[in-house]
């Protein structure tokens, strides 16, 4: 079986940013990223979360948010 290309896909992944509530992916307009208000660890909020109001916790504090 042939492995895939480490060069590749760590550069995939790297890239990719993920929405801190639903881990969708934050290609959409509308997305922001900002630092948890207790601690500074990134959140990452997706268009749908945001006008949802869906909540999200920081994965550094456990600090909850709409």
């Amino acid at each position: 079986m042939n492995k895939p290309d480490k060069q590749l896909f760590g550069s995939l992944n790297m890239s990719m940013r993920n929405c801190t509530s639903c881990n969708g992916p934050m290609a959409e307009e509308g997305s922001v990223e900002f630092g948890c208000p207790a601690c500074g660890a990134t959140i990452r909020r997706c268009y749908r979360c945001r006008e949802q109001s869906v909540e999200y916790v920081c994965q550094t504090c456990g600090l909850r948010g709409p």
